[in-house]
């Protein structure tokens, strides 16, 4: 029966953020749209942590201006909090962020981030160290749907991924040491990267499909897509994807797999940088209304010439390196009530490994010991176990995690008897050194919440094998305040510490010499911001102070010397902060009458400043990486349709490093013409075609133009 409406209905949005089927909302009254809000907060040790996806035709026109249901549950600590109550936050860089942003890979997407700094050696991130607020590329933790891949070995190393942009669902990115909710490793920062659910291609529209598949009913459904480019300097490669997941009428229970992989080679663009890169990446996850399980197993093999990539005096550097990782975890609700599904427990254990090759030559085709030429095996395993707890008195979270780094090499660790070498594959040298070290942690976190008010307060014991098989402490508060809808206001201090890795206790060539007498670095990180939500845009604004301790780094000690040696360098503090504003365009300018609905013309500012005091009784003549951080640091991004189904975005980076190197800016594009079932671009990389600098003597390419297409089966 018809009926006349006399009161207006404000529609709300459903912000789904765990892909489960025991979400709640209320909808009387209402129109309820089915969407996602990329708010920044930090998801711990699941893949299902943040939807960043908008579903329905009109859900970018949405991305600033919803109204929002703030009751809907993530995990910013150990313990999940809502997104209105959540003590910290993050920089979360979502699946339409990546498809709208000029990159070819992970770390391309890494360098738009405000306080995230990138140094590669070569392109399509074929060896890439990543840091944050002024630490080193070995004082953060990378995780990949929560799961740790850090190599003890060297944090060279660390951004060797299994996974292509097109199985990413997004990247969280949390700055600021965070020890008692990711461990020691997490010294100055944490990036973790969450992949798509199967089924989830997101090339065009999808809700004629998923509609048309509610319809039916199927069991399961099955999906696959294709991508294929090249372009300069002899760059080719592809990536494929299958899935099978539950239908929607099964509420997303049910088995869910997924099978990635892809290939790359290249020229380089610049003398001794041809490289070839190999990957594979299987996920499959199964959800009930008490557990859901989720696993993972990846391989990534990479061959490159390495240039001046260590030392500029050897530019005829090689290296290939092979990565196997596996993992499984689940959460499980002993307690769950089928009529009200309420959950007071929930506990959550994990097992995860990675085993790391690497075959290193100083002269690409010298071998042996004497001309600099060695291999390295590391393996990692662990397991933990974790629960949080609903009570009276707020959230009480509990864990434990137990992990053996395990490292055989012709040059790290110590000397081994002749009996125990192992033979290494392909050659005619042995494995005759080996180290051994294994980590403990345990954690506990408790989060108040009154009104608008949370307090999370956590401590992290740790204990390490490889220094004194202590006891030591590492306590952190966060504090957050929502005075409205529109205003959140945060603060925390956290401390933390971290062990010297394999390459500074052993290295020993003619280039560089490590020191097994190198203490742990120690600091203490405090941070506070605020954060504006409103109609057509966002900001957000932080501070930070790092105060450093025995902190390591590579360094010429005079001018004569001719070896970087690794040293404690003594005191070093870190400070500065971060703005960063979106708008949605459309929103602002044609408010709800979109030059298109599908592609809103939106814009990114950001801007980082750091200043650096240094304090030591050491002579340091140069510094390789802790004293050459990133002094200023501008990123603008705007993407925006042209007709039709044709659509361009656009990246502008401006950056001053210290330590003698010049700033430059870099401007990138790319034009998409996207469908439902396919997508074809052009990506301008360096259009200005500047030569520069990012880190040594290596000088990355020019203009680097790629073209491709994207089918969805």
């Amino acid at each position: 029966m018809k009926t006349t409406t006399f009161n207006k209905r404000n529609a709300i949005v459903f912000k789904h953020f765990n892909r489960k089927g025991y979400s709640l909302f209320a909808a009387l009254g209402k129109v309820v749209v089915i969407g996602v809000l990329a708010v920044p907060t930090l998801t711990y040790a699941k893949a299902d942590g943040i939807a960043t996806k908008p579903s329905g035709e009109n859900a970018d026109s949405l991305s600033f201006g919803e109204q929002r249901l703030d009751e809907v549950q993530i995990t910013g600590s150990r313990a999940p909090l809502t997104v209105a109550q959540s003590a910290k936050i993050v920089e979360v860089i979502s699946r339409d962020d990546i498809h709208r942003a000029e990159a070819q890979t992970i770390n391309d997407v890494l360098k738009l981030a405000t306080g995230v700094d990138v140094r590669q050696r070569g392109g399509f991130g074929v060896q890439t160290d990543i840091s944050i607020n002024g630490g080193t590329f070995d004082q953060i933790t990378i995780l990949l749907n929560g799961v740790p891949l850090t190599s003890p070995q060297t944090g060279h190393n660390a951004a060797d991924f299994p996974v292509s942009l097109e199985d990413i669902d997004h990247i969280e990115v949390l700055e600021g040491a965070a020890a008692r909710v990711f461990g020691s490793a997490a010294f100055s920062g944490a990036i973790n990267i969450v992949t798509a659910a199967p089924h989830s291609f997101h090339i065009g529209k999808e809700t004629g499909e998923k509609a048309e598949d509610q319809q039916r009913g199927d069991n399961q459904r099955i999906g696959a897509s294709v991508a294929l480019e090249g372009g300069s300097f002899g760059t080719f490669g592809g990536d494929a994807r299958v899935s099978l997941s539950p239908s929607l009428r099964g509420k997303g229970q049910g088995w869910s797999q997924s099978l990635s992989t892809g290939y790359t080679q290249s020229d380089g663009g610049t003398d001794n940088s041809a490289f070839r890169q190999r990957r594979g990446y299987y996920q499959g996850s199964y959800a009930s209304p008490w557990a859901a399980v989720n696993w993972q197993a990846g391989i990534t093999l990479k061959d490159y010439g390495a240039n001046t990539f260590y030392s500029a005096r050897f530019p005829n550097q090689y290296e290939w390196t092979r990565r196997y990782i596996g993992s499984v975890n689940a959460d499980f609700r002993p307690f769950f009530k089928a009529q009200n599904r309420l959950q007071s427990l929930v506990i959550s254990p994990m097992l995860y490994a990675h085993r790391d090759l690497d075959h290193y030559q100083l002269t690409q085709g010298s071998t042996g010991a004497a001309n600099g030429e060695n291999y390295h095996r590391l393996d990692v395993y662990g397991a933990s176990l974790n629960a949080h707890l609903d009570w009276l008195l707020g959230k009480t979270a509990l864990g434990a995690d137990i992990r053996k780094e395990h490292i055989l090499s012709t040059a790290y660790g110590s000397l081994m008897e002749e009996s125990d070498w192992k033979k290494i594959s392909h050659s005619d040298r042995f494995y005759d050194h080996k180290g051994d070290r294994t980590n403990t942690s345990l954690f506990l976190e408790h989060n108040i919440l009154i009104g608008g008010l949370t307090v999370s307060a956590g401590v992290m014991v740790n204990r390490n094998t490889g220094l004194d098989n202590q006891y030591r402490f590492y306590p952190g508060v966060d504090v957050s305040f929502r005075p409205d809808d529109h205003w959140k206001l945060y603060a925390s201090w956290n401390k933390a510490l971290r062990l010297p890795t394999f390459t500074d206790l052993y290295t020993s060539n003619s280039a560089q010499q490590g020191d097994l007498n190198l203490k742990p670095e120690k600091n203490d990180t405090y941070k506070a911001g605020a954060q504006w939500h409103g109609k057509g845009w966002n900001l957000l604004a932080d501070a930070f102070y790092s105060r450093g301790r025995d902190m390591i780094d590579w360094v010429y000690e005079t001018a004569e010397s001719k070896k970087y040696h690794a040293l404690n360098i003594g005191k070093l503090n870190n400070m500065g902060f971060n703005v960063e504003t979106k708008f949605n365009l459309s929103e602002l300018l044609f408010n709800t009458l979109q030059p298109s609905p599908d592609t809103p013309i939106l814009l990114t500012l950001g801007y980082a400043y750091i200043h650096q005091k240094h304090e030591t009784d050491r002579e340091i003549y140069k510094s390789l990486y802790a004293l050459e951080y990133l002094k200023h640091k501008f990123v603008a991004t705007l993407s925006h349709p042209i007709v039709g189904h044709l659509s361009a975005s656009w990246s502008l980076r401006w950056q001053q490093r210290m330590n003698g190197y010049h700033p430059y800016a870099k401007l990138d594009g790319a034009l998409r013409w996207t469908e439902r079932h396919y997508q074809l671009y052009v990506k301008a990389d360096n259009i200005t075609g500047h030569r520069y600098y990012d880190l040594g003597g290596v000088k990355q390419p020019g203009l680097w133009i790629m073209a491709g297409a994207k089918v969805n089966l």
